[in-house]
């Protein structure tokens, strides 16, 4: 067992690991930067150790810091939580050249996912079904290019290779605008990613977002923990996800889930990961793999009582997978909340001094936050302070306890998302449950 491992990260995400060490008798160092010496894990981390000044780029994502922080507190393994360090392939090389476990996946497997090109030539060879595409980076040659779009069919999009988060796209809707999109394109994702290639997919126009979650030890075991919906988004970021996705049948769960298993297996994956899918007409199309936690895995563990933290730090320890396939029930449903510190009508952050927290209970609500009465958020980072995470035997369970939940929560002395989440939860589309990705912007006027 790991027995002392670096938090390299903030947040509920640190806390949330942070949580698991401490059930599992694994002592904790928290790194952190200027502006968090008052985040509730630094708090209560058996050692902490401070990184740099309050701009990630001089903190947490200071890599030589971060393993210096490992070494000066005899610490054996590194967990980099989501964002920030935690899909950056050449950081997980060098925790493991410098003597340390990197809690997630080995370094080629993050490279090789990090690039959606060869991500997707590696899902085709695992029998992972794809958007229909270029199948490839596109070339200089405007003739060729034309031809690809017109056999694919438009609408179509154009994806840098490195890109993520929204970031890197943009959709063709008509022959004329074809080449100036991918010279834009090339240009914006060389300045955004250091990287100008960029490839031609379909774009599908009311999709849904269904990601499957994974397990692998890297030792010849996998499992998948079925699927989310995460299709209630904003520009390209979710608000809303929940666990199982509404109108997915056990059967298009079992053929999906097994090919995101035989895709682990096919590349030697070790740690949690989850498959991203577009899905439209009763068909899923891969977009991409999240090499790491999800924020939204608390709704997977919620509806199958599987420690994902847990998981991956016994895998990261060596252990095999606990768990075969057959093991694994899905019991109800869940959904999740992002609670952000921001205006809800303009969206715009709203950092500052929280004067009073009281976050709601019940049956089946659990809370993911590191925030607390007296708490200053800080303006350097993500908004996001929290996660509300609602359970029920049923879709319309969950719903009922959100709905209370989202009435007992109370933050003040900032302004949060959460009036945004109370109307979302009186949509009559998204209580009958199938809305598409850009249903939230069209109803919020933004699309």
């Amino acid at each position: 067992m790991l027995d002392k491992i670096v938090i390299a990260n903030r947040g509920e995400i640190a806390l949330r690991v942070l949580r698991a060490c401490r059930e599992m008798g694994i002592k904790t160092v928290a790194v952190h930067s200027t502006a968090d010496t008052n985040l509730k894990h630094v708090l209560l981390a058996d050692e902490t150790v401070c990184i740099g000044p309050p701009a990630s780029s001089e903190s947490y994502l200071d890599m030589p810091a971060i393993i210096s922080a490992a070494e000066v507190t005899d610490a054996v393994a590194i967990h980099p939580g989501y964002g920030f360090l935690s899909e950056n392939a050449d950081f997980a090389e060098r925790v493991e050249s410098s003597g340390f476990t990197f809690i997630g996946p080995k370094a080629d497997a993050i490279r090789l996912m990090g690039d959606k090109v060869s991500a997707i030539r590696a899902m085709k060879a695992a029998g992972v079904p794809c958007v229909p595409g270029s199948d490839g980076p596109l070339g200089e040659d405007p003739d060729e290019n034309l031809r690809m779009a017109r056999d694919i069919g438009y609408p179509i999009i154009i994806k840098a290779a490195g890109g993520g988060g929204g970031r890197g796209m943009r959709v063709v809707h008509a022959e004329a605008s074809l080449i100036a999109a991918i010279t834009v394109t090339k240009a914006e994702a060389r300045s955004a990613f250091g990287n100008d290639t960029v490839y031609m997919e379909k774009y599908l126009e009311k999709p849904r977002h269904i990601e499957f979650q994974v397990l692998a030890d890297g030792q010849g075991n996998a499992i998948h923990l079925g699927e989310r919906d995460c299709s209630m988004q904003r520009r390209h970021q979710k608000v809303v996800e929940e666990a199982p996705a509404p109108g997915i049948t056990k059967e298009q769960r079992k053929r999906i889930g097994e090919r995101c298993v035989n895709a682990c297996l096919e590349i030697g994956y070790r740690s949690a990961g989850t498959f991203e899918f577009l899905y439209e007409n009763g068909e899923f199309y891969f977009i991409e793999m999240n090499t790491r936690l999800q924020v939204e895995h608390p709704v997977t563990e919620m509806i199958t009582g599987i420690d994902l933290v847990r998981e991956q730090l016994n895998i990261a320890a060596g252990e095999k997978l606990r768990f075969r396939q057959e093991d694994i029930r899905i019991q109800g449903h869940a959904i999740e909340c992002r609670i952000n510190a921001e205006d809800a009508k303009t969206f715009m952050p709203s950092p500052g001094m929280i004067s009073l927290v009281h976050m709601p209970g019940g049956p089946g609500i659990r809370v993911d936050s590191h925030v607390y009465t007296g708490y200053r958020v800080p303006p350097f980072y993500d908004s996001m302070i929290g996660k509300l995470i609602a359970h029920g035997s049923s879709r319309s369970a969950a719903f009922g306890r959100m709905r209370m939940a989202l009435t007992e929560i109370v933050i003040e002395g900032i302004k949060t998302n959460v009036p945004l989440h109370q109307e979302i939860f009186q949509h009559a589309a998204f209580q009958a449950g199938g809305t598409d990705i850009h249903y939230l912007e069209k109803r919020l006027g933004l699309a």
